[in-house]
């Protein structure tokens, strides 16, 4: 290896390994068009594209060209009850795509969810596409684990999320390392250093920050299996006229209910966790109303509550309203996800962590939340209304009391973490693009007269 193979090997940056699309539909927008023929070069890579902007239409593609061009079978893993919206879309956009849950593929291209994945044997498959990755980025999660195991030696793997990392950029590396690029302690190896360890040796848990002169590169390199993109002209000369959401419109209710703690005489913020649950529970019942009268307003409410005993009493104080809660099976967590998304169930009560990630509910326009400190969940579960194809404003009530002060203080936090993060993320591949182009682009370079031809 030349010193120069050497430099560049250090970058990490990646170099594609795939093909040239075969097939390009005329239902796909300039952009999106675009995002599968990089996606394709790559054959390994993430695209962070936010709600509404065509990922499924994208991946379908991408999933067609992989079949013409290998002749093998591809799998794609959604959330539970997004597989029924990705045949949907299939069926729209002349892809066909089936269903199966006993671990065979069912044809040319597969849909399941990642509850089933155990079941699917990879050599089955020359292609893997994880829709709503963010699943992969809890670094000891047991999906993480099983996807980057089932991925492993697949040469086409892709990964599509609307929320890479919200706030936390060290969660990147799990999906670097589910593409087979540098794993998760390598990453942080080379661009991180732990500023709690230099605080405190004996510190359990590490803080990583981008060490100072790897900013650049951690950047470059993560822009050169990834693409994020927020409206088309992230990615260049792209027209955004099709792409501007209505109005969004986020009011945060907060109630004079709290409580003194156990043994003391003033109500403050809640400063544990502990104390964060034992607040949420004392102030339930007010808050309850508080929903209650809220959703009178609107002719569909989506509730979301992130503990049984919350939805659960949501459930018996709303007249009409469903629940889809932990405990109903598949298929009746299937029905209604359904039954909602065609206007059939009014006020639909739900957990983030159940239903946050992939649907399309614009025919909805109202949300209540109760605040946790997941940004991710409050940013995706706004995003299944707030999305390209709205045609209404969206309201988004939040509804809390004084002691939860804290868990809205951090919520803000993240957001702002999350829209700084993107920044630099879009930043930096606008940068990456131009290089691109540039290094197609011939200059004719004039010699100094010092080194001309003799006479």
């Amino acid at each position: 290896m030349d010193y120069q193979k050497f430099i560049q090997a250090k970058t990490q940056l990646i170099v594609g390994t795939g093909f040239d699309p075969v097939y390009m539909p005329d239902f796909l927008f300039d952009f999106q068009r675009h995002l599968v023929t990089w996606a394709l070069n790559r054959s390994r890579c993430a695209i962070f594209a936010d709600t509404g902007m065509g990922k499924t239409p994208i991946f379908l593609t991408i999933a067609e060209n992989i079949v013409r061009k290998t002749n093998g079978n591809v799998l794609i893993l959604t959330p539970l009850a997004v597989s029924f919206q990705t045949i949907i879309e299939g069926e729209k956009f002349g892809v066909e795509v089936k269903r199966s849950r006993d671990g065979k593929p069912a044809g040319k291209i597969t849909v399941t969810n990642y509850q089933q994945l155990e079941k699917f044997d990879p050599n089955d498959f020359v292609a893997c596409i994880c829709d709503e990755s963010s699943a992969l980025k809890n670094f000891e999660g047991k999906t993480k684990i099983t996807v980057t195991r089932f991925m492993g030696k697949m040469q086409y793997r892709f990964l599509f999320t609307a929320t890479p990392s919200p706030n936390d950029f060290v969660e990147l590396g799990t999906s670097s390392e589910s593409l087979g690029y540098l794993n998760y302690m390598d990453m942080v190896s080379q661009f991180f250093r732990d500023t709690q360890n230099d605080k405190n040796p004996q510190w359990s848990t590490p803080k990583y920050v981008l060490k100072g002169h790897a900013v650049n590169d951690f950047w470059r390199w993560v822009s050169s299996w990834a693409r994020a993109v927020k409206k088309p002209s992230d990615l260049g000369n792209f027209d955004d006229t099709r792409f501007k959401l209505p109005e969004l419109i986020e009011k945060e209710y907060i109630l004079n209910c709290t409580q003194p703690l156990d043994g003391e005489l003033f109500p403050r913020k809640a400063t544990t966790l502990g104390d964060q649950r034992a607040e949420r529970k004392k102030t339930l019942e007010p808050r309850i109303e508080k929903v209650k009268e809220l959703i009178a307003k609107h002719e569909r409410s989506i509730i979301w509550g992130h503990y049984n005993y919350e939805t659960d009493a949501l459930e018996k104080a709303i007249s009409g309203a469903v629940q889809i809660s932990g405990s109903d099976k598949d298929d009746a967590k299937e029905e209604k996800f359904i039954a909602f998304t065609k206007g059939q169930i009014p006020r639909l009560i739900i957990k983030p962590k159940i239903g946050a990630w992939g649907l399309n509910w614009q025919h909805c326009n109202h949300m209540t939340f109760f605040p946790s400190h997941s940004y991710e969940q409050y940013y995706q579960g706004v995003r299944r209304c707030w999305r390209f194809g709205q045609k209404n404003p969206v309201y988004v009530d939040t509804v809390t009391s004084e002691g939860e002060g804290r868990v809205s203080e951090n919520i803000k936090r993240k957001a702002r973490d999350a829209e700084i993060m993107f920044a630099k993320l879009i930043k930096h591949m606008s940068n990456e693009l131009q290089i691109e182009r540039e290094s197609f682009t011939k200059t004719v370079i004039s010699l100094p007269q010092f080194l001309g031809a003799k006479k």
